[in-house]
């Protein structure tokens, strides 16, 4: 397993402005790639540039809004002007609320659907053109959830767009074989990791402490370590799928 191969190339980062994505693209530029990241919040952007020391000519913060074809594909712009385009992809940007199936907010099923599924499809397709176009063997990793393998009490629109994630990746995976690309495909499913998905989730702190205190949590580290690993992989292995629990975590 090595990143060597990676070094210089273009990584893009969705939702990279805290916990999972964060920590992926540090990850990311301490391997040597050249790092576009991008959220709403774009001031933490340049925070984590600043606390990196991150030089210009490798680092590139865009503020983003995902829910938003048009922000989406003048994002993939800029990325093109400054660097060529995008060699690894990862869909980490994603969402949930908690609104059930019997009484949600039809807004927050949307915002969950739109960010989840549809601009991971649109950053997929844009990133793999991309691919494409400058004849690499690029990387694409969405960042699902074990909401995706399995459906906890409550939670039904959620993992309703982690389940698309998982088709989504192996039909990718699929259409990326009968153009006999060695573009590769992977998804990560972490379960409970100590981020700011819980207090959004629950719109409560007091859930999100109770939440990630029964146990000792995953850690954002943990999945950019994942990340790195699957880049790592030789050409020919594709590691298409890898589910991370906490110890102590039954579900």
């Amino acid at each position: 397993m090595s990143m060597d191969r990676w070094e210089g190339h273009v990584a893009l980062v969705t939702g990279a402005s805290s916990g999972i994505g964060r920590a992926i693209a540090v990850a990311l530029y301490q391997a040597g790639m050249k790092v576009a990241v991008c959220a709403r919040r774009y001031e933490r952007l340049r925070e984590l540039q600043d606390e990196l020391g991150a030089a210009e000519e490798r680092w590139l913060s865009i503020e983003a809004d995902l829910r938003d074809e048009a922000s989406i594909l003048s994002m993939f712009s800029t990325i093109r002007e400054r660097w060529g385009g995008v060699d690894v992809l990862v869909n980490n940007a994603g969402l949930g609320h908690h609104s059930p199936l019997l009484s949600g907010d039809t807004e927050m099923w949307r915002e969950t659907l739109e960010v989840n599924i549809l601009a991971l499809s649109i950053c997929s397709r844009e990133a793999v053109q991309d691919m494409m176009r400058q004849e690499r063997a690029g990387h694409v990793i969405h960042i699902s959830s074990m909401s995706g393998h399995r459906v906890p009490g409550g939670s039904g629109m959620y993992s309703a767009s982690k389940y698309a994630v998982r088709a989504l990746t192996e039909g990718l995976r699929k259409e990326l074989r009968q153009e006999q690309s060695d573009i590769r495909v992977s998804a990560i499913s972490p379960g409970f990791v100590e981020t700011e998905f819980a207090a959004l989730y629950h719109r409560s702190e007091e859930a999100a402490v109770e939440t990630y205190s029964r146990f000792k949590t995953l850690e954002a580290k943990d999945i950019a370590d994942a990340v790195v690993y699957v880049l790592g992989a030789p050409p020919y292995m594709q590691v298409h799928d890898i589910l991370i629990r906490p110890t102590q975590q039954e579900s």
